[in-house]
């Protein structure tokens, strides 16, 4: 295993820890607060690192396999999250406050599907 695909999984892992504590610790809460949408950051930060890292070490298809695609989508659906959130939060409105959360689980199981797909590449390779 090289240096750079152990830091890809290292990367994404931390993806997976920060976006799932965020997710998690909104839906206890009841309300979105700025630990929150620092936590979807760091996660979303991660996932582009170690995506990244993947991606240079990938060969064939890439984008254009279903990892490919669900993982674009994943990141593109991050990125609108935490741009969501940020927003949200920044508006002080306590009734989107308090339903974000059903948003933020649907991206969540949807980013899961290339995590999980990810998973199961490697595992073939």
């Amino acid at each position: 295993m090289t240096m750079k695909l152990i830091l890809a999984i290292i990367t994404i892992t931390a993806a997976l820890v920060f976006y799932t504590m965020g997710v998690f610790s909104e839906r206890r809460s009841g309300t979105l607060q700025k630990k929150h949408v620092i936590l979807f950051w760091c996660g979303l930060l991660f996932d582009t690192t170690g995506t990244s890292i993947m991606s240079s070490m990938a060969k064939g298809a890439g984008l254009l396999s279903a990892h490919g695609i669900t993982g674009a989508l994943a990141i593109v659906l991050m990125l609108f999250h935490a741009l969501w959130a940020s927003i949200v939060l920044g508006k002080k409105d306590e009734r989107k406050q308090r339903s974000f959360h059903k948003f933020s689980i649907v991206v969540w199981l949807i980013w899961l599907v290339p995590y999980i797909l990810g998973m199961f590449i490697g595992m073939r390779g």
